[in-house]
């Protein structure tokens, strides 16, 4: 059964995310990305500055006057969301957690996805492959998927990236389309290799969801932070200008590391803030990917 607030809120992210595809959304998605190959669709009058390869030579034989074949896209495709369900991205100093902003972000990537007829599949992923949903269409798939990314629970706490990356690297047989939603908030060097392995086969888009107080704390004088996955305290002084300064520095280090992987891995990424509007930067990019695809 699910609760009666989680069927308010698949009902709400349902309504919300319909109209920002319809409005806004679906000519970029459908841009951005190939399909499979492309099939035959008609036959019709050759014009001037048509491809002369594309002449049917036995339509032309038989009429006496030149014809081309069309082609168009075979457009289906398969779109994979691999969630980070861990214990830090229930984090977030606003309205919404990581883990709630990213489901929001992970259903509108699905409506753009069956508004283009393509199949969704669902990774949750802590420190453990939480949940895997295979690759499907149709509307009520949707809806159990808005459902898992909603409701969802994670047994662990920790986060385990690179298992993920595996594990849909052998799921998946053919090329596909996958986001990772995270905040990647754990070592590089734990998922590169798979993250690399992975973008090989497929074309992987790395959406990394930040909280700003992960990068500049508040000056509220000391206080008392605990880390969410280990449970480890430590106090620190936010009225302190030199640690605030180290913070600041290591948090920069940290997120170019992250950037300098997904680079050399040949992954599309773009860094996501719980309190701005994700849609703007979502177009971009795939309005961006669509120009390098021209």
């Amino acid at each position: 059964m699910i609760a009666a607030d989680t069927l308010r809120r698949i009902r709400k992210i349902e309504l919300r995310t319909r109209k920002l595809v319809n409005d806004s959304l679906a000519g970029a998605y459908h841009s951005a990305f190939k399909g499979r190959g492309i099939e035959f669709d008609t036959i019709r009058p050759y014009e001037p500055g048509d491809d002369v390869r594309l002449i049917d030579w036995n339509v032309t034989a038989r009429t006496g006057s030149p014809f081309i074949k069309q082609y168009v896209e075979e457009r289906e495709l398969t779109v994979m969301l691999m969630m980070d369900a861990s214990a830090s991205c229930l984090f977030g100093s606003g309205p919404l957690s990581k883990r709630d902003y990213a489901a929001e972000i992970g259903s509108v990537l699905a409506y753009s996805a069956i508004h283009n007829h393509d199949k969704v599949g669902l990774l949750l992923f802590s420190n453990r492959n939480e949940l895997y949903v295979p690759p499907r269409k149709g509307r009520n798939h949707i809806l159990r998927l808005i459902r898992d990314l909603l409701s969802a629970e994670s047994i662990e706490s920790g986060t385990n990236i690179g298992a993920a990356l595996n594990m849909v690297n052998r799921s998946l047989k053919r090329r596909s389309i996958i986001f990772v939603l995270s905040d990647f908030l754990s070592p590089v060097e734990s998922y590169a290799d798979e993250l690399s392995l992975l973008a090989h086969r497929h074309d992987v888009i790395a959406l990394i969801v930040n909280d700003e107080f992960e990068t500049t704390l508040p000056d509220v004088g000391i206080m008392n932070v605990t880390d969410a996955e280990t449970g480890q305290e430590i106090w620190v002084d936010t009225h302190a200008p030199d640690w605030l300064n180290v913070f600041a520095t290591q948090s920069v280090r940290f997120r170019n590391h992250v950037d300098a992987v997904m680079l050399h891995s040949n992954v599309d990424f773009v860094h996501l803030n719980t309190k701005t509007d994700y849609l703007p930067q979502l177009v971009r990019l795939l309005q961006q990917r669509a120009r390098l695809r021209r």
